[in-house]
């Protein structure tokens, strides 16, 4: 049986790389966000509605709103 650890049982350099990792999965998914609401849905690989509960719900350590960013946006111009 494991013991539940505490914010306060964290080491200060434990707290600093969770909350460092916070703020990034944050940033990116604000990024990822805003970018599928103004991208027109013929420029976004999938339907818009498809990406947006990957994109707020699932946890995902970042690699949701990464996947969107490199994979999930079509260039303007060039077929699918």
């Amino acid at each position: 049986m494991s013991v539940a650890r505490r914010w306060s049982d964290l080491s200060p350099r434990t707290r600093k790389i969770i909350i460092a990792g916070a703020v990034a999965e944050s940033a990116l998914k604000a990024v990822a966000l805003v970018d599928l609401k103004r991208r027109p849905a013929s420029e976004i690989h999938g339907p818009k509605w498809a990406w947006l509960p990957g994109l707020t719900v699932v946890n995902s350590a970042g690699i949701i709103p990464l996947a969107y960013l490199l994979r999930g946006r079509r260039q303007p111009g060039r077929p699918g």
